[in-house]
């Protein structure tokens, strides 16, 4: 006997037609993984003298990633021709939603559900303000992302659902705004961001050749210079051209430009690999004519 609808909506370990899925079973692992570790380092005290900033940090820093993950869905089943990775994006974006509540609640929860003073914070410090904006939106995505939300909107679905690029910039923002002296991180993550926004903004019949990739890789990294280089500026005051020249000094290891650019790199590396190891083989047995 089929399982009933609402129970089978919460086995996000099946794919659509209700079969386990082994990828969504080890994704739905994976995503966990994050939040159990924080979890357990707050239990063995092994977060320093703030762990409720470490892990509001940690929970915020895996919004982000996981909504990045989200949106890199569509390029990985165009650029490395996997039509299964489709079926995680639910999920990943469901995840990125959770996460985000998760950090909200345990702000809350440090401000001792004082719900005044939480509002109060939110609109007085404007990157509360932009970081609230965001939730809200996520969590609007997240409502909506299943199939009775589909077809209960139609084409409205699709609408709605663009509001991601709205809601990508506003995360940033906010984590640029939070990450304060150091935006080491918040770069990085922005600069994968632009890969995969230049993507998008490239022309249908170029986002499946491997031609566009090397080129995304250069403008992503530097348009992450360029990014890093501006924040410096306008909140330190120094001059950009230091913080560009720091990126050709690796003694301390890559910085987030060059980061960005290698990554972009790699996911060529992986592409052409992928598409020569599925390349039909030429059949080498020799065909005698008939006499």
């Amino acid at each position: 006997m089929a399982p009933n609808p609402p129970l089978h909506a919460l086995a996000v370990w099946r794919d659509p037609a209700g079969r386990f899925s082994p990828l969504k079973a080890v994704v739905l692992l994976l995503v966990l993984i994050p939040a159990t570790e924080l979890g357990l380092r707050w239990a063995l005290h092994d977060l320093g003298g703030r762990p409720v900033t470490e892990v509001l940090h940690g929970l915020g820093d895996w919004t982000i990633r996981f909504l990045l993950l989200t949106l890199a869905v569509t390029p990985a089943r165009v650029v490395l021709d996997w039509p299964g990775v489709v079926k995680l994006r639910r999920m990943l974006g469901v995840t990125a939603a959770c996460y985000a509540g998760a950090h909200f609640l345990l702000y809350c929860t440090d401000q001792k559900w004082q719900l005044g003073t939480v509002a109060s914070e939110i609109v007085l410090r404007f990157y509360l303000a932009i970081g609230f904006s965001g939730l809200l939106m996520l969590g609007v995505l997240a409502v909506t992302s299943t199939d009775g939300w589909q077809k209960r909107l139609g084409r409205r679905w699709k609408r709605l659902h663009r509001l991601v690029f709205v809601l990508l910039p506003l995360v940033l923002w906010h984590y640029f705004l939070q990450s304060k002296s150091d935006v080491t991180d918040a770069v990085l993550i922005t600069g994968l961001a632009c890969w995969l926004v230049l993507w998008r903004l490239a022309p249908k019949r170029w986002q499946g050749k491997l031609a566009l990739l090397p080129p995304l890789a250069l403008l992503s990294g530097l348009a992450a210079a360029g990014i890093e280089a501006g924040w410096y500026g306008v909140a330190t005051g120094v001059p950009a051209w230091r913080v560009l020249d720091a990126n050709l000094d690796v003694t301390f290891g890559p910085r987030p430009a060059v980061t960005v650019a290698l990554c972009g790199v790699a996911l060529f590396v992986v592409a052409l690999l992928r598409r020569v190891s599925r390349r039909p083989k030429r059949d080498s047995t020799v065909r005698v004519g008939a006499a």
